[in-house]
């Protein structure tokens, strides 16, 4: 399927591994130029060069122009860093906000602070990227906004409530903003949730319940497997073709939603 977005334009937050990578692969595939933003240079530098060629080789099957592949190792959750990543494109059409989750734990060792970074880095980030793109998305008359968030927004993960109540406040600003003028101007805004994938976050999601259950790591690991009907954990390339299809001309019906990725493990019916 050609998803209509070949020469259309990304900025891609946590680009260097895991679920962000996977989203940006995916698009480069479909023809998307890119901009990947990531806090750490080396593995940044190594997944745009892996992005650029796999765009490339994409680009040639299709006998179309190769893909451009930018990047800047910036921490996006900070106005530096959002200015750094904004500043190598003018006009963005697709925008996939992601940073890492907060710490988990328990909510009596956590001060003022934690939570402030929190809401800082899960809500208000993927809010100031919307504002700064948003209105230039619509006057062209074309925008996706998918925004990573989690599973958790649904079913609340008990060690993960700095996730749990900052992304649930992203939630219902989107579910607010999505159904604005902007949904009449081409513009979509979405959220990605994602459940148990292969990911460095949830290897240190089973590092943590292993030292506060003193159960061994591989048992939490299996335990947790068990309890996904699809018997597995998710990888990061399918992840992302769920998101290069959110972006695509064939989802511009698809506005406000929450998308719950998880094997079938989320239990209720809505």
């Amino acid at each position: 399927m050609d998803l209509g977005i070949s020469g259309r334009t990304a900025l891609v937050c946590g680009a260097s591994k895991g679920l962000g990578f996977g989203c940006a692969l995916a698009l480069v595939e479909e023809g998307v130029n890119l901009v990947v933003v990531a806090r750490s240079a080396d593995p940044l530098a190594d997944a745009a060069s892996r992005l650029a060629a796999i765009g490339a080789e994409a680009a040639a099957r299709r006998g179309a122009a190769a893909p451009f592949v930018k990047h800047v190792a910036a921490d996006i959750t900070t106005p530096e860093g959002r200015k750094a990543a904004l500043a190598l494109h003018a006009d963005f059409d697709i925008v996939v906000t992601n940073a890492g989750g907060p710490p988990p734990g328990d909510f009596r060792d956590w001060d003022r602070e934690a939570w402030i970074k929190a809401v800082d880095a899960n809500m208000l980030t993927p809010i100031e990227l919307i504002k700064a793109t948003v209105d230039g998305m619509a006057a062209r008359g074309f925008g996706r906004i998918v925004n990573i968030t989690s599973s958790a927004v649904k079913a609340p993960i008990d060690i993960l409530g700095l996730s749990n109540g900052a992304r649930s406040g992203l939630t219902g600003f989107v579910a607010g903003l999505s159904r604005s003028a902007l949904a009449g101007k081409g513009v979509t805004i979405n959220n990605l949730l994602p459940g148990a994938f292969d990911t460095d976050r949830l290897k240190g999601t089973f590092a943590a319940s292993a030292q506060k259950t003193g159960q061994p790591i591989d048992a939490l690991v299996a335990k947790r497997r068990q309890a996904i009907p699809a018997q597995r954990f998710g990888t990061a390339e399918e992840f992302g073709a769920t998101c290069a299809f959110l972006c695509s001309m064939h989802a511009a019906y698809i506005n406000g939603q929450n998308v719950l990725i998880d094997g079938g493990a989320y239990p209720g019916t809505y």
